[in-house]
């Protein structure tokens, strides 16, 4: 019976991920081999059942990878590639140095608040994201709530909106929760009394702080990195109503060639590129996890 119960553990997420990434991954990965084509569906080749073993092997014969090969030679999907990674890293660096001291400070306070300080770090999450990115047009705006109080204070306007400042001051915002949760979670479960024994052994705070209690939030750190870092670099709503016409980043690439180009082949290229690029550091942090457990 009880190997009966862990089998069917076992099955449940295989289950899970079977139907929900690995066959949307292989579709995703057949178009990806396909050519654009001026039909319905827009792509070839089909596979044709009725034909038996002919048909499948012409479908495969008509797979290649001039898809890929496209990519490498049009800088547009190159400079949109450079751009999404260099801006989710950017946006995990602000987020870290923003996170780190508010998940500190929560972990710090007493006992009887943190639950209301944590559940203020969750609130945002009970409003529309797509009514929080607006509120932010709102904000910066030319004529928007920003610039009113910049000209009620004497000061001169600022040209924010559609730039990627304001993409990287939405992805701050829209994700700092992802950042400080995974850090207040580690700083929690820290023991005080390795603090202490490091002031008894006459270190100062501060030293006590980067000896002991920075070194040991890294895991946490790593994970809320991980958390915000891959979303962001996929991000399509941000950049499409905060970032102008020259903010590329996969995201409005991978939307504009399915809807507007309707090339299926090139989409489907550039999320697997996306997906390979993205699970190179969780790899990296898995090993690491390993190497710490061992």
């Amino acid at each position: 019976m009880r190997r009966s119960r862990a089998g069917l553990a076992a099955v449940l997420p295989l289950l899970w991920l079977s139907v929900f990434f690995a066959l949307p991954f292989l579709l995703v990965a057949k178009l990806s081999l396909s050519d654009t084509v001026l039909a319905i569906p827009p792509y070839a080749p089909r596979l044709d059942w009725s034909q038996g073993l002919a048909g499948l092997r012409a479908f495969l014969d008509g797979l290649d990878g001039e898809t890929y090969a496209r990519l490498t030679r049009d800088r547009l999907y190159l400079d949109a590639y450079l751009s999404s990674l260099r801006l989710a890293a950017l946006g995990s660096g602000m987020l870290l140095m923003i996170g780190y001291p508010i998940a500190y400070g929560i972990s710090r306070c007493p006992v009887a608040i943190r639950q209301a300080l944590v559940m203020a770090v969750i609130l945002p999450f009970w409003t529309s994201f797509l009514i929080r990115i607006y509120a932010w047009i709102a904000i910066l705006k030319p004529a928007g709530v920003l610039n009113t109080a910049l000209h009620t204070l004497g000061l001169p306007p600022v040209d924010i909106l559609n730039t990627e400042t304001a993409v990287l001051l939405g992805l701050v915002y829209a994700y700092l929760p992802f950042m400080v949760l995974p850090l207040y979670a580690v700083l929690d479960r820290q023991d005080e009394s390795l603090i202490e024994a490091a002031q008894d052994l006459g270190a100062t705070p501060l030293a006590a702080f980067w000896r002991v209690t920075f070194p040991l939030s890294i895991p946490g750190a790593a994970a809320g990195v991980l958390l915000c870092f891959i979303p962001m670099a996929g991000e399509f709503v941000i950049p499409d109503l905060l970032g102008g016409s020259e903010t590329l980043m996969l995201g409005r690439v991978i939307w504009t060639e399915f809807f507007a180009n309707r090339d299926w082949p090139a989409a489907s290229a550039v999320a697997i590129v996306l997906l390979a690029t993205l699970i190179i550091p969780i790899l990296l942090f898995e090993r690491q996890q390993a190497k710490v457990m061992s």
